[in-house]
């Protein structure tokens, strides 16, 4: 039996396998069959308890006392379906995964062997997991280990999958008069069963005109196809324009300047590169302005913090990052020991390189007494596509490498 880890994949020995999540609390396990472009055909492609079988995917209930399961049929699934993707949240409305190791385990359907087990790493506010992919590659089926996170539960995940989240309706309250004879109910239009741990809750006072809902946090649904996207602390941007994932070279521009006229201030931009399990792979700062085989490269050191425009300006050849590099978090330190309540107007933005056209900012609005500072992260999806997130998070650290182990923290 294989024991994976995020981003890993193993050849399926069996026709029909079964995918149980375990964990100590309760969890409701679902499976969603994807196309090539990543999206369910219709919401009849989302198996859960409630609507159990799809065409070469069943959903199987452990009862209470076994995990619940999504059994794969490999050689029944449609040829358009591509990918089973395996999800798993919590029973408990609002249980986040914090303290909670679930613990996913590839089986052959037919005899109950383990082909493989998996445990996401270092979760925390996520309340639903994508946690194994079944999917399709050259004619084979493999199983890849996932592990992303959703902090907005199950209707993140469908969502982002394409399947339609309706809000169910609200109690109607009975006219004030005499009994009457209950006619017949009228058969509602054919849907997908309504999951009351993905449809948003009724509104308790009564409704009021519609209005659009807003898209839930964390979906995923900004992108730069609007052009460029000027982040808060905390959100986040797929790099996604025109439908396709963003794999040329971008640089990632860093600049500050002194709070108090006149006094030079010397800070230094860095990038680490981690790995899928959160393993530190490298560091690309003033000392050493190369890593990953050339795919990321350090403009080089800025000793003052004058003048307009970037300071210091690191280059990422997304189409060039190896695979086992999935998370590069930015940093800014003071060397010479200055907090950040003595910089002004700290930034970071995106451009695309080849037009130079800026692509995503994120201003430092707030600045704490410390000498480093987490200002954004790039995290790739198993999609294979990246998103950016803005940090803003202070640091007691003057050097990038006393910075390796709180931004493993953040990702």
């Amino acid at each position: 039996m294989t024991a994976m880890t995020p981003g890993s994949n193993i050849p399926l020995s069996a026709a029909r396998v079964a995918v149980d999540v375990a964990a100590p609390v309760r969890l409701d396990v679902s499976g969603l069959l994807l196309t090539a472009d990543g999206k369910v055909r219709s919401d009849d492609d989302f198996i859960f308890y409630n609507q159990p079988s799809g065409p070469g995917v069943t959903y199987r209930s452990g009862g209470g006392s076994a995990p619940d399961a999504i059994v794969v049929d490999t050689a029944a699934v449609p040829p358009g379906i591509e990918k089973i993707v395996v999800t798993a949240s919590p029973d408990a409305a609002g249980q986040t995964f914090q303290g909670i190791e679930p613990t996913a385990t590839v089986r052959n359907a037919d005899d109950g062997g383990a082909l493989a087990t998996f445990t996401p790493p270092q979760l925390g506010a996520e309340t639903a997991l994508v946690v194994i992919e079944v999917y399709r590659r050259n004619g084979a089926w493999k199983a890849r280990a996932v592990g992303q996170g959703y902090a907005d539960g199950l209707a993140g995940i469908a969502t982002d999958f394409g399947v339609s989240v309706e809000e169910p309706a609200a109690p109607v309250a009975p006219a004030p008069v005499a009994p009457a004879p209950v006619a017949p109910p009228v058969a509602a239009p054919a849907a997908v069963p309504v999951d009351p741990r993905i449809a948003p809750p009724a509104p308790a006072a009564p409704p009021a005109p519609p209005a659009a809902p807003a898209p839930p946090a964390g979906s995923g649904k900004i992108n730069l196809d609007k052009g460029r996207v000027s982040l808060q602390k905390n959100q986040t941007v797929s790099l996604v324009k025109g439908g396709a994932p963003l794999l040329s070279r971008v640089r990632m521009g860093l600049g500050w300047e002194p709070a108090f006229r006149g006094k030079d201030i010397d800070l230094d931009a860095s990038v680490i590169a981690y790995g899928p399990s959160r393993n530190h792979l490298d560091s690309c700062y003033f000392g050493k302005l190369t890593i990953l085989n050339g795919a990321i490269k350090h403009s080089g050191d800025n000793l003052t913090g004058d003048g307009a425009g970037d300071d210091e300006v690191i280059v990422v050849d997304l189409g060039r990052i190896p695979t086992e590099a999935t998370g590069l978090v930015f940093t800014v330190n003071s060397f010479t020991g200055q907090k950040f309540n003595e910089v002004a107007k700290a930034y970071c933005r995106l451009i695309d390189d080849a037009s130079g056209e800026e692509l995503v900012r994120f201003d430092l609005t707030g600045a704490e007494p410390q000498t480093g500072v987490m200002m954004a992260k790039l995290i790739k999806q198993f999609t294979g596509e990246w998103e950016m997130t803005a940090m803003g998070e202070f640091v007691k650290s003057r050097t990038v490498r006393g910075m390796v182990k709180p931004a493993a923290k953040s990702l």
